[in-house]
């Protein structure tokens, strides 16, 4: 199994694996393939699909990296990745900017036009995605994304699998807790301390609101 030892194996081939796919190319890995565990899924940007999540067992000189956008499922891959004793790496698009004295977990993507200002920690399986910045002194907890054009300002900390929409804008000294989805365009201009949907600007919560309506309708 020594001849694997060049290998990517990117799981997930969906349209954020063509993502990462490109971003590995660009990085200089040459020998890419893919699992899913849809069978009816034989290629992706012209690398082949290969095997299932469960054989990744089978390729133990191999690098990996989960392309799955649910922030659980990509938790969960990545553990059994990790109990597994397999190498899970991260990925840096060429043209994203990484200040000084930023840690990035394994697992990670940060693809092409990303910012990450200095002091910033980022943990594992996060995705900071096109065009998105995350200033000063900020924390990502695990299996966050931060989507296409978003912005976090300086000193705010996001809780595991939270993801921040496309376009929203976090204001700084803000924390979010885990398990919380902001809505594209939402602005966070206050404390999130619980999991839910939150959208608008300022935000507000998706439940509490449809409530609001539905009682508004009574009425």
């Amino acid at each position: 199994m020594s001849a694997d030892i060049s290998k990517l194996i990117i799981i997930g081939a969906s349209g954020h694996g063509k993502v990462i796919a490109d971003i590995a190319a660009r990085c200089g890995y040459t020998d890419i393939a893919f699992f899913d565990d849809n069978p009816e899924v034989k290629e992706c940007m012209g690398y082949p699909v290969i095997g299932k999540t469960e054989n990744a067992k089978e390729y133990p000189n191999a690098k990996f990296i989960v392309a799955i956008g649910n922030p659980k499922i990509r938790q969960k891959v990545q553990e059994q990745l990790e109990t597994m004793k397999l190498s899970v790496i991260s990925l840096i698009h060429p043209n994203a900017v990484i200040a000084d004295h930023v840690e990035i977990g394994e697992g990670t993507v940060v693809m092409a036009g990303a910012v990450i200002n200095p002091a910033s920690k980022i943990g594992k399986g996060c995705i900071v995605n096109t065009g998105a910045s995350v200033d000063h002194d900020n924390v990502l907890e695990d299996f966050v994304h931060v989507s296409v054009g978003s912005h976090l300002a300086g000193t705010v900390r996001i809780g595991k699998r939270t993801w921040i929409g496309a376009g929203a804008v976090v204001s700084n000294n803000i924390k979010i807790c885990e398990d919380c989805m902001i809505g594209a365009g939402a602005v966070v201009v206050k404390d999130i301390e619980k999991s839910g949907i939150y959208v608008g600007v300022p935000v507000r919560e998706q439940v509490r609101r449809d409530t609001e309506n539905m009682s508004k309708q009574k009425n």
